[in-house]
């Protein structure tokens, strides 16, 4: 079997696209110690020309959209990115079907640390929203389904930073709640929008980091490759 690749790639931070540029390489070694069968590499969109690098150092990769939808970003800016050199797109983050799962999991753990019962506790799931697409909201709003399903929580509510129901609204009053953070970076979104949002609800939860900075991310998109073996065979 030829060695195989992949290319993590992340929206990144224009303003500041060094830090994520960072962080998708650093989850990229990750990934690479569960996939050895694999050359990984990151990138971000945002960094003036790390993409077309990566691919030419990598040869023709398959692509990994490290997004929480499949949303304007994938459809138009990455898909045109990727265009020229006649790269596979897989499927991202976001929408994997192990990612509720996972999810569920986690929330079940932190429920479970702090010694509250579910049906005692509010879920807030933040998300991106957006004006150009409706398919993040779409997305968000099937991973609420689809954790509820598993977990009997007092209330879910979702609220959005780039449409309604806001996310400074709908965070109001909750009391004992667990707070997703349906993002991918800790970039501006995260480190600005949400904690305004906070602030201004007086949100008073836990709230969980952004997926790039939980644990179980690289052992999950791992296992998302390996659902993918035609992609690789391809390469």
């Amino acid at each position: 079997m030829t060695a195989q690749s992949v290319l993590i790639v992340t929206h990144g931070s224009p303003s500041d696209p060094e830090p994520q540029e960072m962080a998708v390489n650093a989850l990229a070694r990750q990934v690479a110690q569960k996939r050895p069968d694999l050359t990984v590499a990151g990138a971000t969109l945002a960094a003036p020309g790390q993409f077309e690098a990566r691919v030419a150092q990598l040869g023709r990769p398959q692509i990994f959209p490290f997004f929480m939808s499949d949303g304007h970003f994938i459809q138009h800016i990455l898909a045109k990115r990727a265009a020229p050199f006649d790269l596979r797109i897989l499927p991202p983050f976001g929408v994997s079907p192990e990612l509720p799962g996972l999810v569920a999991t986690r929330l079940s753990r932190v429920l479970a640390a702090k010694g509250w019962r579910s049906a005692e506790t509010g879920l807030l799931i933040a998300a991106h929203g957006g004006q150009t697409s409706a398919r993040n909201a779409t997305t968000t709003r099937d991973l609420m389904q689809r954790v509820g399903a598993q977990i009997e929580f007092r209330e879910i509510r979702v609220g959005f930073v780039e449409e309604p129901p806001f996310l400074n609204d709908v965070a109001k009053e909750m009391g004992q709640a667990i707070c997703l953070t349906f993002f991918a970076q800790r970039a501006g979104h995260v480190l600005e929008d949400l904690s305004a949002a906070f602030k201004c609800s007086g949100f008073s939860g836990l709230i969980l980091p952004p997926f790039i900075e939980w644990p179980e991310t690289p052992d999950m998109i791992a296992t998302i490759l390996d659902a993918h073996p035609g992609e690789s065979d391809r390469l």
